[in-house]
């Protein structure tokens, strides 16, 4: 069903499974791939048709049409039955970086945005490709090169909307240094997939970074929100989702006073999940296989205790491992060695997830839905692991929601950005 009825990366997003990291527009030899950001649903592909010669690249890289895991296997040549939950890994960490400053500003312990500085100030890399803060329209994102510590602070922290850093992947292309690149799991997978077109995007790429993720809300989600605190958006001057303290709040100041307002971590994603789309809903990599490292919140060691956060940090590659032992002899992030089943004790959000996706995609398969085709994730076994209701739940509530929500319907886009 999916070959037959998906042709182009439009097609994938008018049936819902467009993870939305503009990787495509990058791909498309012809340019006839356009971003658009559609409030309700994300960012999205939007397709010339006179220019499209129906070559297939960019369904060949779209994480939303299929994701292959078989090109990580050369990584490491022996796996745990743990691994199988969430990748195959050389060595797995508890840390956080040792700058106070960033340390307070990152989400989970400032671990990722430490890596990115380490790389800029010790390994001499060009510059860092990531989502920050758009600083005209503060409740959307935008993609920036970073290239110092200012840059990378103003932009540490989780960002719980649409972002698309594929949109600079030229940049990284034709850059003189190598570069770092942090995004989204499916970003790193999409990215992982163009090497086999971009050689030269591989050679430029000098670290792939990614966070443990549970989905991307929609515009609109923050917009509600803001409308839920009478904010109007126009007069936002900044707005963080979290960060400055671990877990950190939802903060929002306003222009042109000191006024802030602000709801807590725990009640925002509470409202913001709710508009999740369904793509992130059926997403087989929370854990970030495709990256040289990938890190979550170490939830497990989590109290109310001041902690200004902890990172779990999967190491999953050669490159990986280099560059996180020696940031750690340069003094820019401390580690614990910890084990497997601390990862999924603190992320058994994304591990139930994980174990119902075999259930939801039967369901839509049952309905005549494309699906995205996942090879390689173990799924089946991870399913069999639930408990019998659990199994049925799984498809039997999927197919509740597919009728209630039209789902079974191709979804003509309304074009419109916020």
């Amino acid at each position: 069903m999916l070959r037959r009825k998906i042709r182009t990366v439009g097609d994938v997003a008018e049936w819902r499974l467009c993870a939305g990291c503009g990787a495509c527009q990058y791909a498309c030899p012809n340019g006839a791939v356009s971003l658009i950001n559609i409030p309700e649903d994300g960012i999205r592909p939007k397709v010339d048709v006179e220019l499209c010669e129906s070559c297939g690249e960019c369904l060949a890289i779209c994480p939303g049409y299929s994701i292959d895991s078989s090109s990580l296997l050369h990584r490491v040549s022996n796996h745990t039955s743990l691994e199988r939950e969430f990748g195959r890994v050389l060595e797995i960490w508890e840390a956080y970086a040792t700058d106070p400053e960033t340390r307070y500003r990152g989400s989970s312990g400032g671990v990722l945005s430490a890596l990115a500085l380490y790389c800029l100030e010790r390994e001499d890399m060009g510059f860092v490709v990531h989502a920050g803060m758009d600083q005209d329209r503060p409740w959307l994102n935008k993609t920036y090169l970073s290239r110092n510590r200012t840059d990378i602070l103003a932009r540490a922290g989780s960002r719980y909307s649409p972002a698309s850093p594929c949109d600079k992947l030229d940049a990284i292309e034709k850059s003189e240094k190598s570069c770092v690149f942090v995004g989204n799991p499916c970003d790193v997978a999409a990215v992982s997939s163009l090497y086999r077109q971009r050689p030269e995007l591989e050679q430029k790429t000098g670290l792939l970074l990614t966070h443990f993720c549970a989905g991307t809300p929609s515009t609109q989600g923050t917009l509600d929100l803001l409308n839920s605190m009478m904010i109007c958006p126009e007069e936002i001057g900044s707005l963080r989702y979290r960060g400055e303290g671990w877990p950190g709040e939802f903060r929002v100041c306003l222009k042109d006073c000191n006024e802030h307002k602000s709801i807590s971590y725990r009640d925002t994603w509470e409202e913001l999940y709710k508009y999740v789309p369904l793509r992130c809903r059926l997403c087989c990599d929370g854990f970030g296989r495709f990256s040289d490292i990938s890190c979550g919140d170490a939830w497990q060691d989590f109290g109310e205790d001041g902690d200004t956060g902890r990172s779990l940090v999967l190491v999953r590659t050669e490159r990986g491992r280099d560059i996180i032992r020696s940031a750690v002899d340069a003094g820019y992030v401390k580690v614990e060695l910890i084990s497997g089943k601390d990862v999924l004790n603190a992320q058994d959000n994304l591990l139930m997830k994980r174990r119902h996706l075999f259930g939801r995609l039967l369901a839509m398969k049952l309905l005549q839905i494309p699906t995205p085709r996942f090879a390689g994730f173990d799924l089946f076994q991870a399913w069999l692991a639930l408990p019998l209701m659990e199994k049925m739940y799984s498809v039997s509530g999927t197919l509740k929601r597919i009728v209630q929500r039209h789902l079974w319907r191709r979804q003509k886009y309304r074009l419109t950005i916020p």
